[in-house]
């Protein structure tokens, strides 16, 4: 009876690590499409730049 309550609570934690890692996956994942628009704007910048 008690391994079956340590599955049960091992797989409770396990889905809440994943909740955590995926919030985390969606921050890293926001972050790094911020530094890809930030760097085509100035690719773009440049391009278009006049002298």
């Amino acid at each position: 009876m008690k391994m079956s309550t340590t599955n049960n609570n091992n797989r409770m934690g396990s889905s809440k690590k994943k909740l955590i890692s995926s919030r985390g996956l969606g921050r890293v994942l926001r972050e790094q499409r911020a530094k890809l628009y930030i760097i085509r704007r100035c690719v773009v910048m440049l391009l278009c730049w006049n002298d």
